[in-house]
């Protein structure tokens, strides 16, 4: 029991860690580089769920606590075994929690471009910040893109 409170709180410090996929959140890697603009009218916007992480992090966590905690179980031959078993469980459970800890609510935002091409980007967003019929420009990157007014 306390192993799994262990991965779940070294969890939700990993959450906190998780990059920002917003419209107003810049790397710094993304900082000094010229982004091509785009206008256009936003037609929809739909509330999505953006899935968490799966680094090995979530799962190297879980396997190492996961076997700890197998191997204070039984004596000799036995340990070993409820270590193992506890490694992989722990494993599956931390990639488990990672990715749940990590998903993020955002917003699939489709926008009709003043060349009357359409485009959908999803995004990081209060629901509340695009709305149809919305003026907004479209900056795009190295193949990456985001909506702001």
């Amino acid at each position: 029991m306390k192993s799994l409170l262990l991965i779940f709180a070294f969890m939700s410090l990993l959450g906190g860690c998780a990059s920002s996929k917003s419209g107003d959140v810049y790397t710094r890697d993304q900082a000094r580089r010229e982004q091509t603009i785009r206008m256009g009218i936003v037609e929809s916007v739909r509330e999505v769920l953006m899935e968490g992480t799966k680094s090995p992090v979530g799962p190297a966590a879980g396997a190492a606590i996961g076997g700890i905690a197998g191997s204070t179980l039984g004596g000799g031959k036995g340990a070993a075994v409820a270590a193992v078993i506890g490694a992989v469980a722990g494993g599956l459970a931390g990639a488990a929690i990672e990715e749940g800890v990590t998903r993020k609510q955002a917003l699939e935002i489709t926008v009709k471009l003043d060349n009357g091409s359409m485009i959908a980007i999803v995004q990081e967003a209060d629901p509340a910040e695009f709305r149809p019929g919305d003026r907004v420009r479209i900056l795009s990157n190295y193949g990456e893109s985001r909506v702001t007014r």
